[in-house]
C-alpha cells in the first residue's frame, strides 16, 4: 500500500512540475499570449493576472474531472465554458471587493479568462480524462507556471521601463548610493527605456526570456545532462490521443515535430 501511495505521490509531483517547468505555459507551449503580453505592464499585475488564472484553472480542473462522466461528449466544450464562466465571476466579485486597484489594472481581461487557451485546454486534454487529484496538481502546475512566466516579464517590463521592481525604484536607489559613495554633487538619475511599458516591450522581453530558456536547455544537453525533449502541445487529434493527458506531439529543442512514441525510440537508440 505504502509502495501504491508513492508512485501515486510521485505522478502528482511530475505533473506538477511538468506544467511548471517542462511544458510551462508561456516560455514553452506559448499559450495565453494575450494576457501575458497586455497585463504585464509591471510585476504585480503579472502576479495578480497569473494568481487569479490559477485559482480558476485548478477549481475548473477539480470540477471538470468530478463531472467527467457526467457531462456528454456532445456537449463538453459548453459545459467546460460555463464551469469556467462560474468560477471566473466568482474570482472577479471577489476581487473587486477585496483589491480595487488590481481589479481595475486587469479590466477586461479578467473576464477573458473564460475563453483563455490554457484553461479549455487542460480541460479538454487532461481534466476530462484523469481523476480529481492529478487533474489538480496538473491545474496547479500550469498555472503556476503561468504565473511564475507572467511575473517575470512584468518585472523585466517594470525595471527597464520605470526603473522600479514592484512599485519600489532599486535603479534610483542603487545610484543613489553610488553617487553617495564616490561624492557626487548631483545623484545619479535613471531614464526609464519607455519602449518596455509599452506592446512592442512585451514582445522584447518574451521573446529574450524565452530564448534564454532554451540556451540554459542546449547548454544542459551539451554538459551531458538529461534533458527531456518532450513537450506536448495542442493538436486537432485530441480526441483519438491514446496517451491521457498528452496531445500526443512534441516540439524537441531542435525544433524537430513527432510523435511522443517516436521521440521515445529514438532516446532509446541515443542511448
Amino acid at each position: 500500500m505504502s509502495d501504491i501511495n508513492n508512485e501515486a505521490r510521485q505522478g502528482s509531483m511530475e505533473i506538477f512540475f511538468n506544467g511548471l517547468v517542462k511544458e510551462n505555459p508561456t516560455f514553452v507551449l506559448a499559450l495565453g499570449m494575450c494576457p501575458t503580453l497586455a497585463v504585464t505592464t509591471s510585476a504585480v499585475n503579472g502576479l495578480g493576472m497569473g494568481l487569479t488564472t490559477t485559482a480558476v484553472l485548478v477549481l475548473s480542473n477539480a470540477i471538470i474531472s468530478l463531472l467527467r462522466h457526467i457531462i456528454p461528449n456532445r456537449v463538453r466544450i459548453p459545459a467546460f465554458i460555463v464551469i469556467v464562466a462560474s468560477f471566473v465571476t466568482m474570482v472577479e466579485l471577489l476581487l473587486e471587493g477585496f483589491i480595487p486597484s488590481l481589479y481595475s489594472a486587469l479590466g477586461l481581461y479578467i473576464p477573458l479568462i473564460v475563453v483563455n487557451c490554457i484553461i479549455l485546454g487542460r480541460a479538454e486534454s487532461f481534466a476530462s480524462k484523469n481523476p480529481v487529484i492529478p487533474s489538480i496538481f496538473d491545474g496547479l502546475g500550469m498555472g503556476l507556471g503561468f504565473t511564475v512566466a507572467l511575473t517575470a516579464i512584468g518585472a523585466v517590463r517594470e525595471l527597464l521601463g520605470a526603473g522600479e521592481f514592484f512599485g519600489i525604484p532599486v535603479i534610483n536607489k542603487v545610484l543613489g548610493g553610488i553617487s553617495s559613495v564616490f561624492g557626487l554633487a548631483e545623484p545619479i538619475e535613471y531614464v526609464p527605456i519607455s519602449i518596455f511599458v509599452l506592446a512592442p516591450g512585451a514582445f522584447f522581453v518574451l521573446a529574450a526570456l524565452t530564448a534564454l530558456q532554451n540556451r540554459v536547455k542546449r547548454k544542459m544537453q551539451e554538459k551531458g545532462q538529461n534533458v527531456d525533449k518532450i513537450q506536448s502541445g495542442c493538436s486537432s487529434d485530441c480526441a483519438s490521443c491514446s496517451d491521457s493527458g498528452c496531445a500526443h506531439r512534441f516540439v524537441d529543442v531542435d525544433g524537430a515535430p513527432g510523435s511522443v512514441a517516436d521521440a521515445k525510440a529514438n532516446q532509446k537508440r541515443e542511448g
